[in-house]
């Protein structure tokens, strides 16, 4: 695998506080990039940091703070890298939940729909003026191997209607990082902007692990199965920054190799009307909406 150098590289990480996200960041900060964290917890946010700091040692290593199922603090950690930094060139959109049970945030969102899509969705085109300007640049969307087992329902995809089943919500979710990203791709052909994602594989994170009977029972049994943070980050480290997959966009990563994703995940109509139901949920800046 070629190697990068990232020095002068502005890169932005979510869930950048444990797991996958942590791990990320601390590849990146070692390949010579300026790393931003986003943490909704300014202790964890801090001891991160100060991780990501030593185990890199570089000391361009910032903490901006956000919580992703609040589409107001998603438009205000935006306003504030538009703000501090002058480019933008990586952005890895990490940050995940599970729930068991179905969840409404203050905004009226259901919460894994809220946090794993429309998260990513909304940052994106808040941060894609910033990120075009400072082209070549790269937009990664962390996904699963679980979104072969969710479907979208454009009518439901805040699941009102049905009964609500984790996998198959956590599977819609992910489906939906990766017609995102293949919407996103088409739409940015051109411009020196990329966009791909990618299923880590099984890690072993906290990802779901104050959610009762998925967290006592269920993960400790899959624990030995589990890829390490470090391990699990390698497809995200990689798609950030290897010069193998400069000018690459529009694919779906595991392991570092593209693969093909679900039949779904191919259908270009329900992308489009993914987007277009995105747009209604949550805001973005007029001048992304040229995108549109």
């Amino acid at each position: 695998m070629a190697t990068a150098n990232l020095d002068g590289q502005f890169c932005l990480i979510t869930g950048a506080t444990s797991g996958i996200g942590l791990a990320t960041a601390t590849g990146l900060a070692r390949l010579g990039a300026h790393v931003i964290l986003v943490s909704r917890d300014k202790l964890r946010g801090q001891a991160s940091r100060e991780q990501v700091r030593e185990q890199s040692g570089s000391g361009r290593v910032d903490l901006l703070m956000a919580d992703l199922q609040s589409p107001d603090e998603i438009e205000a950690l935006a306003l504030q890298v538009l703000d501090r930094y002058p480019a933008l060139h990586v952005l890895v959109n990490n940050a995940g939940v599970v729930n068991l049970k179905r969840e409404v945030t203050a905004a009226g969102l259901e919460r894994t729909f809220a946090v794993n899509h429309l998260a990513y969705f909304q940052l994106t085109n808040l941060l894609l003026d910033r990120l075009r300007s400072s082209a070549p640049a790269r937009i990664v969307n962390v996904s699963s191997h679980g979104h072969k087992f969710g479907s979208i329902d454009l009518d439901d995809l805040q699941t009102e209607r049905k009964k609500y089943a984790w996998m198959r919500v956590y599977g819609a979710s992910k489906l939906a990082n990766i017609l995102f990203t293949y919407e996103l791709s088409r739409r940015l052909e051109g411009s020196g902007v990329t966009a791909n994602c990618l299923h880590p594989g099984a890690v072993g994170t906290s990802l779901g692990k104050n959610n009762g009977r998925l967290g006592r029972i269920v993960l400790p049994l899959l624990k030995p199965f589990f890829l390490s943070p470090e391990q699990g980050a390698q497809t995200s480290i990689y798609l950030a920054s290897s010069p193998e997959v400069e000018g690459t966009s529009g694919r779906y990563y595991v392991k570092c190799r593209a693969v093909p994703s679900s039949p779904e995940s191919h259908d270009e109509a329900l992308a489009r009307g993914l987007w277009d139901a995105s747009e209604r949920l949550v805001p973005f800046s007029a001048g992304s909406r040229e995108m549109a």
